[in-house]
């Protein structure tokens, strides 16, 4: 039997090994398995203002928002991520309905999580972005905030909690989401990753 303990260095505590050779090779063998993890390279998808991007493998989704808002959506059982970007909060009927208004974006991401297998019982949200970056005080103006209102609403309406959120102020976000975790790495405009 072994212990394998990680955090600043390896350390593997062996009990029992029948032989020195079979503890060799047990431990060369957990060495390889841990060069392999660390060496894995996930696949990054960067998605834009109008887009949606659902994912059954373990990846990268990231984008960047302004006073848009971006929502991670995770299944916590089947470990299915997605990640979306709008830019305006509702689509008024005139035009196409797109993505780029949060009230198409968000139920379009939710349908297409559920068709990757997703569960709405298992989803958890994240919400990001909504920044006032013309730093205004007219309501009609802050496009930021009327976004974020529009993702709680939507999620709420949809009963999947939001677990999580950095949402307003006034500078843009940097995210990338893991889609097999749900972990979010987070930087500000001009500051250093946030986890």
């Amino acid at each position: 039997m072994f212990i394998l303990q990680s955090g600043g260095g390896l350390k593997l505590e062996l009990q029992n090994a029948h032989s020195h050779s079979t503890t060799q090779t047990t431990v060369q063998a957990v060495q390889q398995a841990l060069h392999r993890t660390t060496q894995q390279v996930l696949k990054r998808k960067f998605i834009n203002v109008g887009e949606i991007y659902v994912s059954k493998e373990p990846m990268e989704i990231a984008t960047v928002l302004g006073s848009c808002v971006g929502i991670a959506l995770y299944d916590r059982v089947e470990k299915i991520g997605a990640l979306n970007h709008y830019l305006l909060p509702l689509w008024n009927g005139n035009g196409l309905q797109s993505p780029k208004f949060g009230n198409i974006s968000i139920p379009k991401m939710i349908e297409q999580a559920l068709r990757a297998g997703a569960s709405i019982q298992n989803m958890e949200a994240k919400i990001f972005g909504g920044a006032n970056i013309n730093q205004t005080n007219l309501e009609n103006m802050m496009i930021g905030k009327k976004n974020i209102i529009i993702a709680r609403e939507i999620l709420a309406q949809n009963k999947i909690p939001v677990v999580a959120e950095d949402v307003g102020g006034f500078r843009g976000r940097r995210i990338v989401m893991r889609s097999d975790t749900n972990k979010v790495l987070l930087r500000y405009a001009g500051e250093e990753d946030k986890k």
